[in-house]
């Protein structure tokens, strides 16, 4: 049999095998190594993954993503109160207490909890495994973010038992990046030297999270581990939300907040202009055709101009990191090197506080989507 790493994350998912030439991250029916964390419920079928994702808009109500924040969480949390007004889909509280997600699905009304919806989505993930390897996937090794609580592990591993996956270790996401990083280096010092002491900083889509290990040949050692919750690619996205729904309410009169499918529309755009704005320093068009009551709309954003506007969220990045290095009594000359991944670290102004902080250029020598995953098959090897 063989086992598989699964790197469950907010917005997409990774499945990373171990083969004899290596470790490889495997691709999905559409020939892409990253499967969106989202789940579609039709009338006569229920999609996962890509086509699920390209429902977002059209289905709206219907179509579940960024549910892993709910994990584990009583229905009653402040939290869950806050988001669920957020949601396209809409979250309704479970007999034991916990979030459930209200859907039509096969022309009835149905509710998921988390677990369930997650296991839809292990479902395609293990497909995926499975036809990359010719054969059937029982173990398995899942991702979990650092902060995790005890409820929210078990909400997970509920899901891979729905499955039928028999879940070998949950393992935090900085583990897994950390071991990704030191099973590959040849340059570390021998077991009797001092060790090399490395930052790894992984800013996704909702999330922040940091970690100090201490290398070895053959030994690692987590000294500590920081984080953010909530900041992440996606409260940097919000931010250009906000600015064009305010200037399309200024400029074209439309309410965007009153219609979830143009809200949703805004939010696809902005993503793709962050991400442009990553590469370029120039001024960016944003356009939508019909976006509303059959108006084209427009915009520009330039990366200073952004800057400026997520000046609180850049602000942010600072605490963890002092958090980190008070908790491991280490000084930023100790730091040898500080990795950074998570597609959030693409934006420069970020890598630029994290390289500051430390006084040193950020290194990007992992793979920024796949290193949790690589980590998560690396421990089965080992």
């Amino acid at each position: 049999m063989s086992v598989v790493g699964f790197d469950l994350g907010y917005q997409n998912c990774h499945v990373a095998i171990a083969r004899s030439g290596g470790i490889e991250t495997v691709a999905n029916e559409f020939s892409d190594r990253c499967t969106p964390a989202v789940v579609s419920f039709g009338l006569k079928n229920r999609t996962i993954g890509i086509a699920a994702k390209n429902q977002l808009i059209t289905n709206a109500n219907n179509t579940v993503s960024s549910f892993k924040k709910f994990h584990g969480r009583a229905f009653s949390d402040a939290f869950v109160q806050k988001e669920k007004n957020n949601m396209p889909y809409k979250l309704v509280q479970m007999n034991n207490g916990g979030v459930g997600v209200k859907v039509n699905y096969l022309e009835e009304e149905n509710v998921f909890s988390i677990a369930q919806i997650t296991a839809m989505l292990l479902t395609k993930l293990k497909e995926t495994a499975e036809y990359n390897l010719k054969k059937p996937v029982t173990d398995c090794v899942l991702s979990v973010p650092s902060f995790f609580t005890d409820a929210e592990r078990r909400s997970v591993l509920d899901a891979a038992q729905i499955v039928g996956l028999n879940c070998l270790k949950l393992m935090n996401d900085m583990t897994a990046v950390a071991l990704n990083y030191g099973i590959y280096k040849q340059d570390l010092p021998a077991p009797e030297e001092k060790p090399k002491i490395v930052v790894f900083a992984d800013m996704g889509h909702s999330s922040f999270q940091l970690s100090a290990c201490a290398f070895n040949k053959g030994k690692l050692k987590v000294l500590g581990t920081a984080f953010d919750p909530y900041l992440g690619g996606k409260s940097f996205d919000e931010k250009l939300v906000e600015h064009f729904c305010t200037e399309f309410k200024t400029k074209y009169k439309l309410d965007v907040k009153s219609k979830i499918r143009a809200l949703l529309r805004l939010y696809q755009e902005c993503e793709k202009l962050k991400k442009l704005m990553s590469s370029n320093s120039t001024d960016l068009p944003l356009n939508i055709e019909c976006f509303m009551n059959d108006l084209d709309v427009s915009g520009r954003m330039n990366r200073a101009e952004f800057e400026a506007l997520c000046s609180d969220l850049l602000q942010r990045i600072e605490a963890p990191l002092r958090s980190l290095m008070e908790q491991t009594q280490l000084r930023a000359e100790d730091v040898s090197a500080v990795e950074v991944i998570g597609g959030a670290t693409r934006i420069p102004a970020v890598k630029e506080r994290i390289a500051k902080f430390f006084g040193k250029d950020v290194s990007t020598t992992l793979n920024a989507d796949e290193a949790v995953a690589r980590g998560c098959a690396l421990q089965v090897v080992i």
